[in-house]
């Protein structure tokens, strides 16, 4: 079989393609024949590496967290899929050298691997893992909030997605107008703004207009529920600004390596923050988010293409550092690798 492997941390000219032979599930895991591989930030950063001369923990590494495919061999114990199930994977990678999605046959950790409704695309199911597991968990952890979504889980909450554009941004709209949100966005301007309208969000925002906290207060006079925030550093005067009492910031990303915090504003208004990490969260949070997720996917609540807010980049294989470096030159919208013929 063909798979994408990298042996030393860099730029995209150290992702190589390579022939490797097919091996069979041990307990507990699953082959899947990888269709779509859908690539994130966490793929790239992984690659790069912290800093230029860091080890890499395998002599030899597969990329890609996220991707969709068909079940073609399961070891002992593997009882909720089963040979010829269509299926998407999450955090595929984490802590493996050979288990990433960027190859035609995958041999994962069950647990990873959860069943693809069948009215779902390959494309979907690539689409999912890191971005929606993350909006998923965002939308999650308020105190005063749902630590599940369902269709009427945030009625009457207002949610302010930071960066509305984004793969996370864009899952997190969804999720959050199907749980019931009233949904506002910030973006850069009127082209993102499009796609955050597309992807259901209620008023899409430009966070660099001089007004923004009026424009907000005007929506939200109470103040905001729920924030999910990609840009913690920038934004937290505007958060404090438009957060209600007992109000949830919920961190998934950072543009910045520091985060000052005004500690007397924070306490009056009893903030809540929770970074969200989905490497360590746990996969017993990652389950519940992939099960509940499938749900919105069977109400019809994750689209994805530009009519829905994300526009595709596809690729081949063979182009897979092509692909990641797009990813990398901070592209909008979802980037995928065609790995086989579904």
């Amino acid at each position: 079989m063909k798979a994408i492997v990298y042996t030393e941390t860099g730029d995209p000219s150290v992702l190589q393609l390579v022939e490797r032979p097919v091996t069979e599930p041990g307990p507990d895991e699953v082959r899947v024949r990888i269709v779509v591989s859908g690539v994130n930030p966490t793929d790239w950063k992984s690659r790069r590496g912290a800093a230029s001369v860091q080890a890499l923990p395998f002599d030899e590494v597969v990329p890609g967290q996220d991707g969709a495919g068909i079940v073609e061999a399961i070891g002992s114990d593997v009882q909720h899929v089963s040979v010829g199930d269509r299926v998407w994977l999450a955090l595929a990678a984490y802590q493996r050298s050979n288990s990433g999605s960027s190859q035609e046959q995958a041999v994962l950790p069950a647990e990873r691997v959860f069943a693809l409704p069948a009215s779902a695309s390959f494309d979907q199911g690539a689409s999912l893992g890191v971005p929606a597991i993350t909006a998923y968990r965002a939308l999650t952890v308020a105190e005063d909030g749902p630590d599940e979504l369902h269709p009427t889980a945030l009625s009457g909450k207002i949610v302010l997605v930071a960066g509305g554009a984004g793969a996370v941004g864009h899952a997190a709209i969804q999720l959050a107008r199907w749980a019931g949100a009233t949904v506002i966005t910030t973006v850069s301007g009127p082209a993102k703004a499009a796609l955050a309208t597309a992807a259901g969000a209620h008023h899409a925002l430009t966070y660099t207009d001089a007004n923004i906290v009026e424009q907000i207060r005007a929506i939200a006079p109470e103040g905001i529920d729920q924030i999910v925030e990609v840009a913690p550093s920038q934004n937290a005067d505007l958060n404090l600004a438009v957060i209600r009492n007992r109000g949830s910031i919920s961190i998934y990303a950072n543009n910045s390596p520091e985060l000052t915090l005004d500690v007397r504003r924070n306490i009056t208004l009893n903030v809540r923050y929770q970074f969200v990490l989905l490497y360590t969260v746990g996969i017993d949070a990652i389950r519940a988010a992939g099960d509940t997720i499938n749900i919105a996917i069977e109400d019809g609540a994750l689209g994805i293409g530009e009519e829905t807010g994300l526009p595709l980049h596809r690729f081949s294989l063979e182009q897979t550092a092509d692909a990641h470096a797009l990813v990398e030159s901070g592209a909008v919208g979802k980037v995928l690798i065609d790995v086989t013929v579904a």
